[in-house]
């Protein structure tokens, strides 16, 4: 296997953390967005839609975090990253949807880069704009977490998923931006517990070749 990666980008983080949570051996391509190096054409013939993270595996190309975390699932069923039960799985796909597909595109580097380009936005108006939805986010996945009460260490019980592999780069982001994150204490103390791991100590940002 390889990952197209690049170390700050948090949807490659969370690849990363299913790879090492389930012990599976890759070799790392790093791109360096702020270089522009994901739009170059050689890239492009690996993933059309230029962006990280990418996994090439027996001569296939996967897409999408949450699509190579599932396809990870399936042929590397352990340990696993999903409950068994089709309500609890449900759960977790739910959790990590909250945060790969609401919180994370409002403040990813596009729509950072148009708000500085073509809105004329200063590191001000970035700043501001990214705490209010890093704070609306995890407002609503506070919310939803303490209503639906499947909290343990992680996000479902004592078990390690999907959804925790999605919470702590979210976490990482927001605290790269200088969020303050104190008042979300379910998420925080999920957070707490994760970084006890190995499998998301050793992947995150600071710790990856790249780091700049």
């Amino acid at each position: 296997m390889k990952l197209h990666t690049m170390f700050r980008s948090s949807a490659s983080y969370r690849v990363r953390i299913a790879l090492a949570y389930k012990g599976i051996g890759h070799e790392s391509a790093f791109l360096n967005l702020a270089k522009g190096e994901h739009h170059t054409e050689r890239y492009h013939a690996v993933n059309p839609q230029g962006l990280v993270p990418a996994l090439e595996d027996g001569g296939r190309t996967l897409i999408q975090s949450l699509a190579i975390m599932e396809y990870l699932e399936e042929t590397h069923p352990q340990p696993p990253l999903l409950p068994r039960d089709p309500l609890d799985r449900a759960y977790v796909r739910a959790v990590s949807q909250i945060i790969a597909c609401e919180m994370h595109p409002l403040n990813n580097l596009r729509t950072l880069t148009y708000l500085r380009k073509s809105l004329g936005q200063d590191e001000e108006g970035v700043n501001r704009w990214y705490a209010h939805w890093i704070d609306a986010g995890f407002r609503s996945l506070e919310a939803y977490l303490d209503a639906e009460k499947r909290t343990g260490r992680y996000t479902f019980g004592d078990m390690v998923t999907m959804a925790d592999c999605c919470l702590v780069p979210q976490v990482f982001n927001a605290q790269r931006y200088k969020c303050d994150t104190s008042t979300f204490k379910t998420v925080m103390r999920v957070f707490d517990e994760c970084m006890k791991l190995d499998a998301f100590a050793s992947t995150e940002p600071s710790k990856q070749p790249d780091a700049f």
